[in-house]
């Protein structure tokens, strides 16, 4: 299993410190389905974030014509094959070449040459989740080039795992598209890969040291005593206690002097005392070595069996900084973007991909007061800073009063980390003590407004803060998909996406090209019946030869009705109205080389 699409959802969505983002409710019955699958299939998804596996099962019932949880589990019991297709769902195995350039640049200038350096024997490299093997033999062709072929073969071993097995059996192969290796350099490609047909096949003396084979990050061990490992955006699609769990696995799988890689949407804030960071922006972490640290229990009497585990104290801590209702930011004293709670992301419109940004490229650095000279400021003083009733107008929304608090961070020993920025919203406050000045002659009915409004404004906020984390989520599942089906989605997406109509897309000498479910459903003619067949050949209950003209026009980018209602009679014998819908198909160029169809029943 592979989550290495950076460019996605957030769900659950863009770089994110790894920890809790919100408190998730599971569905009982969506409970007792992934119970199903695990019982079944041995797949545990009960650790995975329960909104962003709900959508992609969601997405699969659809396309399934299924409504319930319940009714999917009974059609995966009598259609085995459709345990395929939702895995294939779930587990969004996209991944590229040499994926986040800077990154694997850095690491091949910077991380793999201090590694050989030190580990003079053989060199232990696990790349985790690694889908169908891009990323293995990306790092394989850096080790290769680094060491040479022949001291390459003696040195190195790289261990590439994932949990869906069809996409191992196309990494063991090890052949790709052109569109697969498209971000691979022309002088690379010449290089390491063969040509087999209109494919390529990376070569030989590369495959034979990437030992690929099943592992479950949640349920299985680690492979241990790995110089190097690159586990890149899988963490965050898991809930907060998977992720603790999976971390202290990594920490584990490390070498003292190991390196950790993650993906682009991930950050390890919440584990200081497992990893360290390397290069924060491009996401490389060192080993912390040691006893993890220990949380201090209050010295209240309890029985140790009471006492709280330091894992779920460390996610209570981390949960209530990013829930504070005051927006909150921390910069290092270096001027990165460090971290950024919910209210701070959603008041700022700034997201945990921008951690590791420079501060001053940031508009609230300088709206809606300038920052930058007062952190400045506080830094030099080591005390700090108020800056109080700030009014700020945000194009679009109301205007909303401040008084933001800068505080600098230092260590026992007077140590400068940092500082962090508190926005306290003071904008209700504001609005309370002008209403009840204008309202003293008239306190009771005041005080009915007052509450009316109070309750409005929460109620608006709650709703707003929601609707900007579904957008996000959705948005990164969009980024998903649309990575995932490829080249095909933009001929698809063109014809078929989203309609429930009967569709049918015709060349210019009206044969059939495509032919989506819902047509065959309205007149009972397989799609592989109606392929590459005149429309009108078609022993169907439509009344053809009234379309013809209407079809022949717009098949030649000629002028021509767009809608018309025919009278027509379904695969079930049964007389229904259509509405038949008329476009041309452009595939290029200004003119049409083709028409499509939309036949909806009207009623």
């Amino acid at each position: 299993m592979s989550h290495e699409d950076d460019e996605v959802e957030p769900d659950e969505d863009g770089s994110a410190a790894l920890g809790p983002l919100v408190a998730e409710t599971p569905d009982p019955q969506l409970t007792a389905l992934l119970e199903h699958l695990r019982e079944q299939r041995g797949f545990d998804f009960t650790g995975y974030k329960s909104a962003s596996l709900a959508r992609r099962i969601g997405r699969r019932m659809a396309a399934a014509g299924v409504g319930s949880y319940e009714d999917y589990q009974d059609r995966l019991s009598v259609d085995p094959g459709e345990f395929d297709a939702l895995f294939d769902t779930v587990l969004i195995n996209v991944t590229a070449f040499f994926r986040d350039a800077d990154a694997w640049e850095h690491l091949r200038t910077e991380v793999l040459p201090r590694l050989l350096a030190r580990r003079t024997g053989r060199l232990r490299v696990w790349s985790a989740a690694c889908a169908s093997g891009q990323e293995p033999y990306s790092l394989a062709v850096l080790l290769a080039e680094a060491l040479g072929p022949e001291e390459f073969a003696d040195r190195v071993k790289i261990y590439a795992t994932d949990v869906d097995e069809v996409a191992l059996a196309t990494a063991r192969n090890g052949l790709y598209d052109e569109r697969e290796v498209a971000g691979v350099p022309e002088q690379t490609l010449a290089r390491w890969f063969e040509p087999v047909g209109d494919r390529f096949q990376v070569r030989k003396e590369l495959r034979r040291a990437v030992i690929f084979g099943r592992n479950d990050l949640i349920q299985d061990a680690p492979i241990s005593h790995i110089d190097l490992l690159l586990c890149r955006n899988a963490l965050m699609y898991f809930n907060a206690q998977t992720q603790a769990q999976i971390v202290r696995r990594l920490h584990f799988a490390l070498e003292p002097h190991g390196v950790l890689f993650l993906g682009k949407a991930e950050m390890l804030l919440s584990h200081p005392d497992l990893f360290q960071p390397l290069e924060l922006r491009r996401r490389f972490f060192r080993k912390v070595v040691g006893e993890p640290r220990r949380v201090a229990m209050p010295l209240t009497g309890a029985a140790p069996a009471d006492a709280v585990p330091p894992e779920d104290l460390s996610r209570l801590w981390e949960e209530a900084l990013l829930q504070a209702p005051a927006a909150q930011v921390v910069i290092g004293r270096d001027g990165v973007l460090v971290a950024s709670n919910r209210r701070a992301q959603s008041l700022f419109a700034i997201g945990p991909r921008d951690a590791g940004r420079p501060f001053h490229d940031l508009e609230m650095s300088y709206k809606p007061v300038e920052l930058r000279s007062s952190i400045e400021q506080v830094l030099a003083a080591r005390a700090p800073l108020w800056l109080r009733d700030l009014s700020w107008q945000r194009v679009g929304q109301r205007p909303v009063s401040l008084d933001v608090q800068v505080v600098p961070l230092l260590t026992s020993d007077g140590e400068v980390l940092g500082v962090t920025v508190i926005f306290n919203d003071v904008t209700r406050y504001r609005e309370l003590q002008d209403q009840l000045e204008q309202a003293n002659q008239h306190l009771e009915a005041a005080y009915e407004e007052l509450q009316s409004t109070n309750e409005e404004l929460e109620t608006m906020n709650e709703e707003l803060q929601s609707t900007n984390d579904e957008l996000n989520s959705s948005n990164e599942e969009l980024r998903l998909r649309t990575a995932e089906v490829g080249e095909l989605a933009h001929f698809l997406e063109a014809v078929l996406g989203g309609l429930r109509a009967g569709v049918a897309v015709l060349d210019d000498d009206l044969r059939v090209l495509a032919w989506n479910e819902r047509a065959a459903d309205l007149w009972g003619v397989r799609d592989d019946e109606a392929l590459g067949r005149p429309m009108g050949d078609l022993d169907i209950g439509l009344p053809f030869d009234r379309l013809r003209p209407l079809l022949v026009a717009h098949a030649n980018g000629l002028p021509a009705e767009d809608v018309v209602r025919v009278e027509a009679v379904n695969r079930r014998g049964r007389t229904v109205d259509l509405d038949v819908a008329v476009s041309p198909l452009r595939r290029g160029g200004a003119g049409a080389d083709g028409a499509i169809v939309v036949m909806t029943v009207v009623g």
